[in-house]
């Protein structure tokens, strides 16, 4: 029987060049091979990447973090283990803490409850692994001091590690699931597995947990079941703020199909499961629950936005309070006009389509567009678009932004007479452009379903084999 399935080799006409090296596209008779299916290959590819990540941080690895400018030179920066001593998990202190000794010696956590729960879990299978070390004795060392430690140093290498497993377990669940979100188009999934963004950003921060709910979101709704696509989209917000703008893309389908009791199980289930996620930081520690969402409110033009070059550029700097109102203001402009975009195309456009858009137009004018914040793309990415010149030409984008900052951090990039950054400024206006380039392709396909890989495989399918093409 013929594979039903979408080769790349004959349908992505970059992929299909590239196999002209190793014999070609697939033939119409081609076997299957009794073990290696492709989701088998897709996880194996990406725990291939997700250990290359760990060779280009080799260096910083080496001398725990410890190695001033190399962190920049090399690229191999991560918060981990800053905030391993930074954020009290050397001496296992809850997050949320209230305390009073613990609040003096140490900063909350800036993240979302979901990112403190990993970092607290991990923390504690550190200090397993590593002999649980007696903590007590640490309260009357100077923060600034634990660093340096030996047996501290010992541990951030270990609690390194110990997230890096867990990542990279996030890491091939989320192509498990996006290699199943199109039944007919599993290698799909390879955009993400074999993405040279993946290796160079998933240890930089805790971004993978939203990442793998995105993916799970996606799955959930391919398979018609709004409640868990609620569950996974509240999972997500509160690991990452983003998750959230998914649910105006599914605003957009229910409209479109008159589907709003689904949206309305969606979205209680998403309020639901994020409610419940957040309460036992929130009865803990009401405070310092509350402190993820002032950091972000007071805070100004930072690394990679727009805001920051216009600030730079000008010499005029540009408060909290304007960039907020201004980022709303554009975020409600580009929703309104992917929802005029859903509302008027020829079919009802895809959930990552519609979810990518809105995406793209919250990080275009955030505050902040840290190097990993490209993997908040890549799920919704791949199965939007999946086509590897588009793909590769939005990744150069990213990627040049990627070793532009390291540059930018560690001075490299200063003219010898003293002026501003301007590289860094190309660097980010290339990347904005990028961005814009795969929102107006994946919008074109919206418009033009036609020229959509999805949509126009699912024609051929169903003119080929009327049952497998639905």
């Amino acid at each position: 029987m013929t594979d039903p399935r979408v080769h790349p080799t004959r349908d992505d006409p970059v992929v299909a060049a590239l196999s002209e090296g190793v014999g070609g596209p697939v033939g119409d008779h081609a076997g299957r091979h009794p073990w290696w299916t492709p989701v088998r290959v897709l996880l194996a590819l990406t725990a291939v990447v997700m250990a290359l990540g760990l060779v280009q941080k080799t260096s910083c690895y080496q001398d725990a973090w410890q190695g001033g400018d190399q962190r920049y030179a090399h690229m191999c920066y991560s918060d981990l283990p800053y905030l391993y001593t930074g954020r009290g998990f050397a001496e296992l202190a809850w997050p949320y803490s209230d305390d009073t000794q613990v609040r003096a010696r140490y900063e909350v956590m800036e993240y979302p409850v979901v990112i403190s729960y990993w970092a607290y879990g991990a923390a504690w299978i550190t200090h397993a692994v590593t002999g649980s070390p007696d903590v007590t004795e640490r309260y009357g060392v100077p923060v600034g001091e634990l660093a340096g430690r030996d047996d501290v140093a010992r541990e951030t290498l270990v609690f390194v590690v110990v997230n890096v497993v867990g990542f990279t377990a996030l890491a091939l669940l989320a192509v498990w699931l996006l290699a199943g979100v199109h039944r007919r188009r599993p290698w799909d999934a390879a955009i993400l597995a074999a993405s040279p963004a993946l290796a160079l950003t998933a240890t930089i921060n805790w971004d993978l947990p939203a990442l793998v709910c995105v993916a799970a979101a996606a799955w959930a709704w391919a398979r018609d079941r709004p409640v868990l696509t609620g569950v996974m989209i509240g999972l997500g917000t509160a690991a990452k703020l983003y998750p959230l703008l998914l649910l105006g893309a599914l605003l957009v389908i229910c409209l479109r199909e008159r589907r709003l009791p689904d949206l309305l199980r969606v979205t209680l289930a998403a309020v639901g499961s994020w409610l419940l996620v957040n309460a036992p930081a929130y009865l803990t520690g009401p405070d310092q629950w509350q402190h993820f969402w002032t950091f972000n409110s007071d805070r100004g033009p930072d690394l990679g936005s727009a805001w920051l070059v216009a600030e730079q550029a000008t010499g005029d700097a540009i408060a909290a309070g304007t960039v907020n109102l201004g980022s709303w203001a554009f975020l409600l402009v580009w929703c309104a006009g992917v929802l005029a975009i859903g509302l008027r195309a020829p079919v009802t456009p895809r959930f990552a389509q519609l979810g990518l858009l809105v995406v793209i137009g919250f990080l275009l004018v955030n505050k902040v567009y840290s190097p990993q914040y490209v993997l908040w793309l890549l799920p919704l990415a791949a199965l939007a678009r999946p086509r590897w010149r588009d793909q590769l030409v939005w990744l150069s984008g990213e990627l040049l932004y990627f070793a532009a900052v390291w540059w930018y951090l560690g001075g490299y990039l200063e003219p010898a007479d003293g002026g501003e950054p301007g590289f860094y400024w190309i660097a980010i206006t290339v990347r904005v452009a990028a961005e814009l380039y795969l929102a107006a392709v994946v919008a074109r396909d919206v418009l033009q379903p036609e020229h959509d890989p999805v949509w126009e495989e699912r024609q051929l399918a169903r003119r080929r084999h009327p049952i497998l093409g639905g």
